[in-house]
């Protein structure tokens, strides 16, 4: 003691005052003490005298050897750093500090952790002589390094089962670290089996106390069943063959062999028997020992393998004699067997070697081959480090003296079993020879008392003949007739195991020969089994097939009658008892059969597969049951009987003390006989149980007699009391609590003869093999723990009478919310429980066609959802004749067959299914039970999360099941309704209002010559200016790919070429002041020169990119309308595009397009070398017309062109291109210093301004690279910014993409680069900051140079990062705030699914945001967004050509606030921040009012009242599934319903993928899609920077030129509201559907604001006011049969979920109707017409096209032409939905007055719909005929064709578009 450390001194001395002052008993004190002792890295000092025999070992010391579990856990989970403090973080385990207490504990064996280190007790075996085996050198232990020895009272062996681990620790802690990773995503069970739950964990310490310390725990907290107590076996176990022989001798299996070698060498050990019955093979025990002999023999002698090392045994089913010799001659060699048997699972093979470190492994010669082909076959390598043996030629082994047989060394450690968890994780669980031992006395002891059938015996047994035998010899051992598995599991224990232990005789038979008719008969009559071990499945094949042929079993072989006389238990190994079953195998196969005692044959038995099989209840006759501690008798309370049987029941005498019954002969009554020894079983309420309660409505006989007649109960049949020694208790799995005596909990038992752990796999071991249950005390708010520690078993059941009833795996149950209302309008919640079983059973029996079937339950959004899969021939696509075409899928039969399920389980179970899967038969993944393979729940349901499924139709009931939707304020006037507006205001009342600050710089100074800039009038005086005061400067440069410098073009020289073009524009191409001129350039001087030459002669410029070869069919249509629509005059080109142009590819396709739209192509006059001019502009007398600068006056059009080629043009006048110099010059502080470069997008923006205009405004040298050359080369930008020291510049985040993609980032230096503009005209990308700063580290380019701007349409820098000197700031915002417009800022860990944002930056110069609410044009407060309205100089004044109010609107956006400032509206949704940052040299801490950009107004959608943004749902569903394509999904609103398009790399099984998709958006977003489609990868249009093209995919799907693959419906509504057939669609339309009054708050409504327009705001008396229509959200059918006849629309008609809001009244809808050709205004006062009239109506509307500009918040409604069906199929069902629509909002601001556009009217009029693509994705495309202004009748009757356009293209009119993008026009007419 004297070198403890000072601070173990002082907690030891702390340990001794508590004792002294009576805080802990004597027995805590030991334990603590040892505690710290083993942390501190010592043992106890005082040694215990130790019975019995004493191994001492080499480095043995004089300390004690301990079992103490604390500290030997301790020493498993420490990872020692140094050998003087082994164990560093002690603290990390909690559960190394759970004493283990209580009577179990403190009776334990001492066992010697080092022995099964060495092989015998000389000091040969010394760690050095080690280095040429299989494991690492350093494997020898230091004990006192490793554990501390603890004071251990004297003890009687077997009486836990903590032995296992503990003597595995030297395995365990020596492979912990490597096998065991806590980071692995596979956790046991997943989320599932053992949750984390808040209560507190099972293995924490000590729970965390109740919520408060005076709260004292619920009453029914206090309500708990303790454990039961273990019982005893009340005879010691003798050899069966020989009485006075104690079986309490042997230790091991291998020593119980060898005796058997010599006293029962002749008697048969086993029986091997084929399919047919007939014997393979057979073998005697003296044989059996002496080849187990010869094969330890070998191990020892030729492998090297020291005691303990791992030996892999890779055997057949049918080698189950080889098996045997390899098990057993492992435990004779001392090395620890690891049986594998799925020899054909590779990876499993592999793996269970790696983790074992198994380096040899035994087999047999043909297993040997077979293996060599299957690796060969599959092109594998052989497992690396093993050595094969072949043990069936090894022979027998013959000692050279008849006694020289080796002394046996045995380790702890037996052998380890690998099974799989049902999650499918890979587990091994270790067993140990005592355990092993224990495990046989106690069944021993059951199959020994069970009664026999053998006639009455007066010959006295105990006789013995001459040589000392028993004359009665072996009347006592057994016969075992199995076909389990016998290298695993329970067939292990007792085929090979028992059969050892008590000299049994094992006859096994292939399980396939159970299922001939007669033959198990037969091989039960001829062998005359006394126990028979079978499992349900092989014992329903006989017996049924007996019940149908008696005669084929009566007559199976002649003159051998069957009979079944010898039996005495027929062990059956399951989890779930049938009772039913259990009736009629005793009544109608046993006895029947000659077995005089059937039912007391039959015997469930409940083994553990999953933890190494072990046998933990079957019925027995062992007694004792009242030292259990819980009730035997049951009292069935007053009212679940009638009287007089109750009254029957109480005359029956009280029970006995239970010996009387020990052999059944007891002389008790009827009653109490059937407490002990009928199989029990009971009769529960259904309903009860889903509430996890036990309510018996009967027990007993009674059960038979009330099954049929009682429809809501369950029949549950008992296995019997837990085995004798087993401690059992009932746990609340989610709490760790004890149960209460009347529910349903987890099965927790722990018992000498379970196993102590898994194989390296220390953290699962503690959960799971180490558990402790808590219960409260009265008054004690912290629960307490119980002894002893338990083993989780993961079986769901209960306790009734003391016996243990099972009635699933935690797996197995499904978990379902419920919520409902009582009188008094309070809410309940609970959850209701379900067995799959149970749900098995029902679809077997009432769904048709059903092959198998499995369920299980989803996590997702915060509830659990349950989910059916079936396998069905239905779904097979098998061909019907061999080679034949495959099977066509009958979609219509597997919807009704997923319905019929749904409805059979509501009906049944009142359990809401959430979505059915049907697979094809044998197709779901499978476990081997018994040899039999299942479907795996478990398995299911990872490939169900993963979408790999092999499904083929899926079918979704979201709206039963998904319950938590959530809803906004407003759920029909959605986030900007006065209503949401007002609550918002409330919710952040003392906030501030959102609006930045203005700089207005009002006069700019010219660094060179310090003339204000603010004096010239345009950009044109500026450039006489240059050439006056810089004539001989460089004004313009062009620089090639290769870094080569062209011929600079000085300021005097830029004069004379503008000149120069500029007086062949006026003379040769006769170009007038206003005329336009579109001027395609490629990236070059000729451009600039063109532009300023058309500004100097007052030439409308209208830039353009040239058109790209590879898209004409885009360029050249959007090139042609621009023409038609501005009245070009002339094209200007360069010599480039001049030869493009002329092309012959381009040039035709220019004509016949311009042919198709009647536009007149203009001239195309080349630029390139005009004739030369020695003089300057105004020697030429070209100057400025001062009408030319005033505000109006257009000087450049941008021109814009949306993803999906929607056009947007902008004029730009002298006054706007100054500004935008100005507030470019400013904010960027550019000086003349340094030159400017031009690249990318040179046509509009940011581009534009530094090609064509910064250089001149600041007076400095432009350097132009063709993006031509930068695609071919990117590091010539790069190598152009370093030389030239640029110190602004402008990029895109694709071209730095492509950038990054091609070229390393180094090789030139950015130092001098301040400011890498990178736009963004939305929200910004989030990874190009890192992705840029990462790869361009190494040029030294500083981290706060890149910078993000928010560039838009209507001003090309609204805000930006430039020059804030700090990294992009990052906000996690809250995506449940964000939908209801709020902003809340918070982190991942605390919201895992929330979004991060980047800010866009500040203010520039002379500019102001407001941030405000669209709709009532208030200032937002700080904590909501709304849109972002700005006032800048650099504002455009007006879209060009447009002559809509709306849009005349968005320039003159005015806050109720303050009136006077004029604002542009943005149409994006964004917010400002305000955050400090230290800033500069000294860190001074600034504030700074930053914008964050959310996303287009115009993309948002709502639903139930909140807002979403498309691009974060489409983010979610690309991440969901690895076949779905970056950037493959597109997500719209149309016609209420909300459409998901996926672009998928796989065509297969696409069912599987969709539920991962419906999930991942329920999760994340709060919302259930309405469909789901597939198109294959390619097939989205995608612009050429490679976006989606939103409107052309929205458009392809509605007119059905975007071919899908498949299509599914994933909210059934048919199944709501479509009442029985026959009903008309009127009659159904105004009530309810079933079940949706209630539901309102589920099914997502299609809101007002984007289903319909609404009264506009300033305009409500154009609409009917009062109550709001709601628009109700349309339904999809799916065509039943493909081919029906037209039988009119009585039962398919589509009908609406109409909410009945205030007074609506929906008008009855006869029968789907087309979609108008075009959207027109329909009179919103006419109510009482039907679609049909009102389609009739809007045909003479005036006509509004897509020309016309009139969308809601910058987006237009699609133009449907009319869609003329050719019914090649007989189709004749249209499936139809309402209005395509993705609008968001009625109009800001005041509105036109003409009532709500289309939108608004639907709502009052019937639902327009139009056909949808069938949802199966049957139907070919060339049901829809797009001509042009075709007409055609519509479904329900209505005529009228669309009306041509002459001057919109063919594209355009055919596809229906949808701008999903800012402004909404597209110039007017």
């Amino acid at each position: 003691m004297a070198a403890l450390s000072p601070e173990l001194q002082g907690k030891l001395e702390e340990l001794d005052r508590e004792l002294e002052e009576g805080d802990i008993t004597q027995k805590g004190y030991q334990k603590r003490r040892t505690q710290l002792m083993s942390q501190y890295g010592f043992g106890d000092i005082p040694e215990l005298k130790m019975g019995g025999l004493r191994i001492h070992s080499p480095d043995d010391h004089q300390d004690s050897p301990q079992d103490h579990r604390a500290a030997s856990l301790a020493a498993l989970n420490a990872s020692s750093e140094s050998p003087s403090s082994p164990y560093p973080n002690i603290e990390s385990h909690p559960a190394s500090l759970l004493a283990p207490g209580g009577p179990m504990a403190e009776q334990r064996p001492n066992i010697r952790q080092r022995d099964s280190l060495f092989l015998s007790s000389t000091p040969v075996a010394d760690a050095s002589t080690r280095s040429g085996t299989m494991v690492s050198g350093d494997y020898a232990f230091n004990p006192e390094q490793q554990f501390g020895y603890g004071d251990q009272p004297q003890q009687n062996p077997y009486d836990s089962r903590t032995g296992t681990l503990l003597d595995s620790q030297a395995y365990f802690s020596d492979f912990a670290g490597q096998s065991y990773d806590p980071a692995a995503p596979e956790e046991y069970g997943g989320p599932h089996r053992y949750s984390a739950s808040d209560v507190f964990s099972p293995t924490a310490a000590i729970a965390p106390p109740m919520l408060t310390t005076n709260d004292l725990p619920p009453p029914d907290a206090l309500q708990f069943q303790m454990p039961l107590e273990p019982r005893e076996v009340p005879f010691a176990i003798h050899d069966p063959h020989d009485e006075t022989v104690p079986m309490s001798n042997f230790d091991n299996i291998a020593a119980v062999l060898r005796h058997r070698g010599r006293t029962s060498a002749k008697l048969p050990a086993y029986w091997v028997l084929d399919n047919k019955g007939k014997e393979i093979a057979s073998i005697t025990w003296d044989k059996l020992a002496m080849r187990a002999e010869k094969v330890a023999q070998v191990i020892r002698d030729k492998s090297s393998l020291y005691r303990g090392d791992r030996v892999a045994l890779i055997y057949r089913d049918s080698e189950i004699i080889d098996f045997a010799i390899a098990l057993l001659g492992c435990f004779i060699a001392g090395v620890v067997a690891v049986p594998i048997n799925e020899l054909q699972d590779y990876p499993k093979l592999n793996l269970i070697l790696t983790s074992t470190q198994a380096h040899l492994a035994l087999t047999t010669d043909n297993n040997l081959k077979a293996f060599q082909r299957d690796i060969t076959a599959q092109k594998l390598n052989w497992p690396k480090g093993v050595e094969w043996w072949k043990t069936n030629e090894f022979g027998s082994y013959h000692p050279k003296r008849k006694d020289d047989i080796p002394p046996l060394s045995v380790p702890d450690l037996a052998y380890i079993e690998f099974s799989r968890a049902p999650t499918g994780d890979l587990r091994g669980v270790v067993l140990s020879h005592r355990t092993i031992m224990h495990q046989m006395a106690c069944i021993s002891a059951i199959i020994s008392t069970a009664p026999g059938n053998g006639p009455a015996d007066t010959f006295n047994k105990n006789l013995r003949d001459k040589n000392g035998r028993l004359i009665g010899g072996g009347a006592s051992s057994e016969i075992l007739l199995s076909y389990l598995d016998a290298r695993q599991g329970i067939g292990m224990i007792l085929g090979v195991l028992l059969t050892v232990y008590g000299g049994h005789t094992t006859v096994w038979l292939e399980n396939k020969a159970v299922e001939v008719p007669g033959l198990y008969a037969h091989l039960i009559t001829k062998y005359k089994p006394t126990i028979m071990v079978a499992d349900y499945p092989g014992l329903k094949r006989a017996a049924y097939n007996y019940q149908a042929d008696p005669m084929a079993t009566r007559n199976f072989k002649k003159g051998m009658e069957p009979n079944f006389q010898t039996v005495k238990l027929c062990l059956v190994d399951t989890l779930t008892v049938d009772s039913e079953f259990n009736e009629l195998l005793a009544d109608r196969w046993f006895r029947p059969l000659r077995n005089t005692r059937s039912r007391e044959v039959v015997a469930p038995m409940l083994c553990l597969p999953e933890h190494g099989g072990m046998l933990i209840s079957v019925r027995d006759w062992l007694g004792g049951e009242e030292r259990m501690g819980c009730p035997l008798k049951l009292d069935l309370g007053s009212d679940s009987r009638p009287q007089d049987e109750k009254e029957k029941e109480e005359e029956k005498p009280t029970p006995s003390n239970g010996f009387s019954t020990l052999l059944g002969q007891g002389t008790t009554t009827a009653k109490q006989e059937r407490a002990k020894m009928e199989l029990s079983e009971v009769l529960l309420d259904r309903e009860a149980l889903k509430t996890n309660e036990v309510l018996v409505v009967a027990i007993g006989d009674d059960v038979n007699k009330r099954a049929a007649s009682e429809p809501g109960t369950i029949r549950i049949g008992a296995f019997g009391y837990p085995i004798p020694d087993a401690t059992l208790a009932v746990v609340d799995p989610e709490t760790g609590l004890l149960a209460s005596p009347n529910s349903v909990g987890e099965i927790w038992v722990d018992s000498p003869s379970l196993s102590g752990g898994f194989w390296a796999l220390p953290k699962h071991t503690e959960q799971i093999f180490h558990a402790r249950p808590y219960k409260f005390e009265p008054g004690n708010p912290t629960p307490t723990a119980i002894e002893p520690e338990f083993l989780r078993t993961g079986l769901l059941g209960t306790i009734i009478e003391g016996k243990v009833y099972v009635l699933g795996l935690y797996e197995d149950r499904i978990r379902q919310k419920v919520e409902w209302v009582e009188d008094g309008g309070a809410e309940n919640t609970e959850h209701r429980y379900f067995f799959v079983q149970h749900i098995v059973v029902s679809i077997m029996k009432n769904v048709p066609k059903v092959f198998d079937c499995s369920a299980f339950d989803v996590f997702v959004n915060e509830e659990h959802l349950p989910v059916v899969v079936l396998e069905s021939q239905a779904a097979s696509t098998a061909p019907t004749t061999n080679g034949g075409p495959p099977r066509q899928l009958d979609t219509a039969l597997l919807d009704s067959l997923a319905e019929r399920c749904m409805d059979v389980l509501l009906q049944e179970h009142n359990l809401r299914v959430y979505c059915v899967m049907i697979t094809a038969p044998n197709s779901l993944p499978r476990v081997l039970k018994n040899g039999r393979r299942e479907i795996g729940n478990m398995l299911c349901r990872r490939e169900f999360d993963q979408g790999t499924l092999p499904c083929v139709h899926v079918k979704f009931a979201v709206e039963h099941a998904v319950l938590n939707l959530p809803v906004g304020i407003d759920p029909v006037g959605g986030i900007w309704s006065p209503l949401a507006t007002v609550s918002r205001g409330e919710l952040l009342a003392p906030a501030d209002k959102q609006y930045s600050g203005i700089d207005r710089r009002e006069v700019v100074i010219d660094d060179r010559t310090s003339t204000p800039l603010n004096n010239f009038s345009s950009i044109t005086d500026l450039i006489q200016w240059r050439v006056a005061r810089q004539p001989e400067e460089l004004a313009f440069c062009t620089i090639d790919g290769r870094g080569k410098e062209g011929k600079g073009v000085t300021w005097k020289k830029f004069d004379m070429k503008v000149a120069a073009v500029a007086v062949y524009l006026k003379n040769k191409v006769k170009l007038r002041a206003g005329d336009h001129v579109v001027l395609m350039y490629t990236h070059s001087e000729d451009f600039v020169f063109a532009v300023h030459a058309c500004i100097n002669l007052g030439v409308v410029v209208i830039p353009l990119a040239p058109m790209d070869q590879n898209r004409l069919s885009e360029d050249v249509p959007a090139f042609l309308h621009l023409v038609s629509e501005f009245r070009v005059r002339a094209v200007l080109v360069n010599q480039d595009v001049d030869h493009l142009l002329k092309m012959k590819t381009v040039s035709q396709h220019v004509k016949q397009t311009a042919q198709v739209l009647k536009v007149t192509i203009p001239n195309t006059y080349n630029t390139s070398k005009p004739p030369k001019q020695n003089s300057g502009l105004r020697d030429l007398g070209i100057t400025m017309d001062p009408v030319w600068i005033q505000p109006g006056y257009p000087v450049i059009i941008w021109t814009y062109w949306t993803p999906d080629q929607r056009r947007l043009a902008v004029q730009l006048g002298h006054d706007t291109i100054l500004g935008m110099c100005k507030v470019q010059k400013e904010t960027c502080q550019m000086t003349s210093s340094r030159p400017v470069l031009g690249c990318v997008r040179s046509t509009t923006g940011l581009g534009f301004i530094h090609t064509c205009l910064m250089g001149i405004y600041i007076g400095t040298p432009t350097y132009l690279l063709s993006p031509v050359e930068f695609a071919q080369n990117p590091a010539s930008l790069f190598l152009i910014l370093s030389r030239y020291k640029i110190k602004d510049t402008y990029a895109t985040p694709q071209m730095l993409d492509h950038a990054m993609n091609l070229m390393p980032g180094k090789g030139f230096t950015l130092h001098e680069l301040k400011n890498m503009m990178i736009s963004a005209d939305s929200r910004p990308r989030v990874d190009v900051f890192q992705k840029v700063r990462m790869h361009f580290a190494a040029t030294g380019l500083d981290r706060t140079a890149i910078n993000t701007v928010y560039s838009h349409v209507l001003n090309p820098m609204i805000a930006s990062r430039s020059y804030m000197c700090i990294e992009p700031i990052e906000l996690w915002l809250d995506p449940k705030a964000l939908r209801r417009g709020l902003v809340f800022v918070t982190d991942q860990e605390r919201e895992p699914k929330a979004l991060l944002v980047q800010d866009s930056g500040m203010v520039p110069v002379s500019t102001q945001i407001a941030i405000v609410n669209p709709e009532s044009r208030e200032l937002c407060s700080e904590g909501e967004y709304g849109e972002i309205w700005v006032d800048s100089e650099a504002c455009v004044k007006g879209f060009y050509g447009s002559k809509d109010a709306f849009d005349a609107e968005r320039f003159d956006g005015r806050t109720i606030e303050d009136p006077s400032i004029r604002y542009v509206r943005t149409g994006d949704l964004g917010f400002l921040h305000s955050v400090r940052r230290p800033i500069g040299p000294g860190g001074a801490l600034v504030d700074m009012q930053v914008l964050f950009v959310l996303g287009n107004i115009g993309e948002t959608f709502e639903i139930n009242g909140l807002s979403h943004f498309p691009m974060d749902i489409e983010a979610s569903v690309e991440r969901c599934h690895r076949n779905i394509v970056p950037g493959g999904c597109a997500i719209f609103q149309a016609g209420g319903l909300v459409v998901v398009l996926v672009e998928v790399a796989r065509k297969a099984y696409l069912a599987s993928i969709v539920p991962v998709i419906v999930n991942a958006i329920l999760n994340e977003h709060q919302i259930v899609v309405d469909i789901v489609a597939f198109v294959n990868k390619g097939d989205f249009p995608r612009s050429r920077l490679g976006e989606k093209q939103r409107g052309k995919i929205l458009a392809g799907w509605v007119s059905r030129k975007l071919r899908t693959m498949a299509q599914f419906s994933i909210k059934d509504n048919d199944r709501e509201t479509l009442g029985a057939a026959g009903t008309s669609g009127g009659e159904q339309a105004s009530s309810h559907g079933s079940g949706l009054p209630d539901d309102q708050h589920r099914a997502s409504l299609g809101s007002f604001r984007s289903g319909s327009g609404g009264p506009l705001p300033g305009h409500g008396g154009s609409i009917n006011n009062a109550p709001r229509n709601l628009e109700p959200a349309p339904q999809i059918l799916e065509p039943r049969q493909p081919h029906q006849p037209n039988q009119g629309y009585d039962d398919r008609t589509m009908t609406m979920n109409s909410m009945n809001m205030a007074a609506t009244t929906m008008t009855p809808n006869p029968g789907p109707v087309e979609m108008p050709a075009e959207e027109r205004e329909i009179n919103p006062h006419d109510n009482d017409r039907t679609p049909t009239k009102g389609h009739h109506t809007q045909q003479q509307q005036p006509s509004r096209g897509l020309g016309d500009p009139s969308p809601l918040h910058g987006f237009e409604l699609p133009d449907f032409n009319q869609f003329t069906p050719q019914d090649e199929r007989g189709e004749n069902e249209r499936l139809t939905l309402g209005v395509v629509n993705n609008t968001s909002s009625s109009r800001p601001g005041t509105g036109t007055g003409d009532g709500g556009g289309v939108g608004g009217s639907m709502s009052s009029q019937g639902p327009p719909q139009i056909r949808l693509p069938g949802v199966d994705g049957r139907e070919s495309l060339d049901d829809w005929d797009l001509r042009p202004g075709s007409g055609g009748s519509g479904v329900g009757g209505a005529g009228g064709g669309g009306k041509g356009d002459g001057q919109e293209d063919d594209d355009w009119k055919a596809d229906a578009f949808m701008s999903m993008n800012l402004a909404g026009t597209l110039g007017g007419k």
